[in-house]
């Protein structure tokens, strides 16, 4: 029995599974799939499956479903990516555009990627600690208290008082303020306060008030509070068949802390697209047994570039990392439950993007200027059974989207 064909045979299961959500026998296979084999080859293959612990069998009369060592080897393989439809695009590019501050950006995001999914969606507000220092001001208040002013890279105004007594001259203030502003530009607060510090032996006159911003600029990296999830999308996981299931998960959405460090870690452990997928167990939230992860990071990223959309020929058995091959043809054309499809050609301009081969890629591993990879993340939480290539589209097109806006921010163009 040739491996390649066993393994195209669990494909085809996977995505009926995904549209069906019903066990899948031999028979049904045969006729929807040109598998070229007989039914009872097929059924041979199946047996051989499960006993590989990719297929179980719920009862001994039904069909197999996909286990999540199944789910895992479908997703490893699945690169297909359909184009954005023109009412689309428009529709994604003005809802978003229509926001007036970067929260409410957010919020439209997580409603947005909510309703393309049918699952629920999370959006992270830009982690303070991985923000980077666009301008500082220094502003006296009183005689004896100084306002830090800090704008960042994502699109957020941080402040922070500061106590000195004497208080610098407006002279010396402006001229520390210049010569930080010129030191810290594009530096993490952490950074930043490590390169104040440095500053210190040259400029004794002003040790107290450099000192003073590298407390304050450790205090804006640690304060977790102004890194928020915008959730959304609850309610379809009440609708659903499978509701025992996902029971646990409304616990989950509970635990925001829990939530905000497993999508992080999964946005910044991520496959060359910048997406990453957690199935199951996979997710180490005992809530999210029967759920599956998928997100992605957006912000700082300067640079992309384009992938070929590969064709189906020669990647049935194909290795590699998560998206690395190449998804069935049926799974690209039919989504869940009549859900719109979605690719991640954000970059383009809104109605004139691309409809050719070629996808473009956000780059999020800092590869060129200076960046450290995403400020924060977007993601959506759904049952293992999930439509993998929609929601791993959408979350990715969201967060170019969501890329392009913080990027607006930083010239000025926000609100």
């Amino acid at each position: 029995m040739a491996q390649p064909r066993r393994m195209v045979v669990l494909r085809a299961i996977v995505e009926d599974y995904i549209r069906s959500q019903e066990p899948i026998g031999s028979a049904a296979l045969t006729k929807k799939h040109d598998l070229g084999v007989s039914s009872a080859t097929i059924r041979n293959d199946m047996a051989s499956l499960e006993e590989e612990g990719y297929l179980i069998q719920p009862h001994t009369s039904s069909g197999r479903i996909p286990t999540e060592k199944g789910y895992r080897y479908f997703v490893d393989r699945l690169s297909t990516v359909v184009p954005l439809s023109d009412a689309q695009r428009k529709g994604i590019a003005a809802f978003l555009s229509g926001s007036v501050s970067l929260q409410d950006t957010l919020q439209r995001a997580a409603r947005l990627l909510s309703h393309i999914t049918g699952q629920v969606a999370v959006v992270a507000s830009p982690s303070p600690a991985k923000a980077k220092v666009l301008r500082v001001q220094i502003v006296p208040v009183s005689s004896t208290l100084l306002l830090i002013v800090v704008i960042t890279d994502a699109g957020n105004v941080a402040q922070h008082t500061l106590a000195l007594s004497p208080q610098p001259t407006d002279i010396t203030l402006a001229d520390v303020g210049s010569v930080v502003n010129g030191a810290c530009l594009g530096l993490t607060f952490a950074q930043a306060a490590e390169r104040v510090r440095s500053l210190k032996s040259s400029r004794r006159e002003s040790v107290a008030l450099l000192e003073g911003l590298a407390q304050v600029f450790e205090a804006m990296g640690d304060n977790e509070r102004s890194s928020e999830l915008y959730m959304a999308g609850a309610s379809h996981l009440a609708r659903r068949r499978d509701i025992a299931d996902m029971a646990p998960l409304f616990d989950a959405l509970e635990e925001q802390i829990v939530l905000m460090k497993l999508m992080s870690a999964l946005s910044e452990d991520t496959d060359a697209y910048g997406v990453g997928v957690a199935i199951g167990s996979e997710t180490h939230t005992p809530e999210l047994l029967h759920a599956s992860v998928v997100t992605s990071g957006y912000g700082n990223s300067p640079a992309s570039r384009t992938e070929p959309a590969e064709s189906d020929a020669g990647h049935e058995d194909g290795g590699g990392s998560a998206l690395g091959g190449t998804a069935h043809a049926n799974t690209a054309q039919t989504g869940m439950a009549g859900e719109p499809r979605i690719t991640d050609d954000a970059d383009a301009e809104p109605g004139k993007m691309d409809d050719g081969d070629s996808v473009a890629m956000p780059s999020l591993d800092g590869g060129s200027g200076g960046s450290s990879g995403p400020v924060a993340f977007v993601g959506s939480i759904g049952p293992t059974h999930m439509d993998y290539a929609a929601t791993i589209a959408a979350v990715r097109a969201v967060a170019r989207y969501l890329t392009r806006a913080i990027s607006s921010y930083d010239d000025g163009d926000g609100n």
